[in-house]
């Protein structure tokens, strides 16, 4: 077994690199999954483990040591490892290989229950609607026109591992619309539309996209070109917007309230 000691060393260096860099992921077409409990859900979805790198003297779950027991060698890490971590309390890091996340890709029940989320920016909003998403059992997350990178680590982080429990495809505006028009699945789009009808009035039984925009616009212009429905969640206080993961989870509860 590997052991790292040295700052200098070419495993340390790249897995500080794959850590920091949306460039070095991306070309690599690899990122980091830091905590045993993250790890954990990246295994039960199917994600595949490159490389696991303990803290010196750590042993991790069982699961996660034979799963790299049939690929490649464990490496353990000196007092470096707390250098190549976010947190302070984790022991276990694993360089994994990244998915796909097309469209093509999603297996979806017959009467499928998405969640979309046009343009997210912020890697904790993005990380808090898949938490909201796999809490409520969406049978995907669709992220239209994205604008960061999925594999942040921060939204590995806040995702608290459902990043990898909820099946995800990311694609162009257009291409989330053909796709839904192909699958036959009517879009509601929460949006501060004087022709949006509370988000209650409506059959969610059967097939059934809720999208939500950003927090400081909305759904943009050109999402409102497209032929969806209209939604609004009435507000009683003086305020009128709500966190968007919050938003979220106040219409995808409504669809599953009506489903069970």
């Amino acid at each position: 077994m590997l052991l790292i000691s040295s700052s200098q060393n070419i495993h340390f260096k790249r897995v500080k690199a794959l850590q920091e860099k949306a460039r070095k992921r991306k070309e690599e077409k690899r990122f980091i999954i830091e905590g045993e409990k993250e790890i954990m859900h990246a295994l039960e979805g199917s994600f595949e483990l490159e490389q696991l790198y303990l803290k010196e003297g750590h042993i991790p779950e069982k699961e996660i040591e034979e799963n790299k027991r049939k690929n490649e060698d464990i490496v353990m890490v000196s007092s470096l490892f707390e250098r190549l971590c976010y947190r302070s309390t984790s022991k276990v890091i694993a360089v994994t290989k990244a998915k796909n996340h097309s469209l093509s890709d999603l297996n979806l029940s017959q009467h499928p229950f998405i969640l979309i989320a046009e343009s997210p920016e912020k890697p904790g909003n993005i990380g808090a609607l898949l938490r909201t998403a796999d809490a409520m059992a969406v049978d995907a997350v669709l992220i239209a026109d994205p604008k960061t990178e999925l594999y942040n680590p921060n939204v590995i982080r806040s995702s608290v591992g459902c990043l990898f429990s909820v099946p995800i495809a990311m694609a162009s505006r257009s291409e989330v619309f053909s796709f839904l028009k192909e699958k036959d699945i009517p879009v509601y789009s929460a949006a501060l539309k004087e022709n949006a009808q509370a988000y209650t009035g409506f059959d969610y039984t059967k097939a059934t996209a809720i999208a939500v925009g950003t927090e400081n616009s909305g759904l943009s212009e050109a999402w409102m070109a497209e032929e969806s429905t209209p939604i609004i969640i009435p507000m009683l206080g003086k305020n009128d917007s709500l966190n968007v993961s919050v938003a979220a989870g106040i219409l995808l509860a409504e669809v599953q309230r009506q489903r069970n």
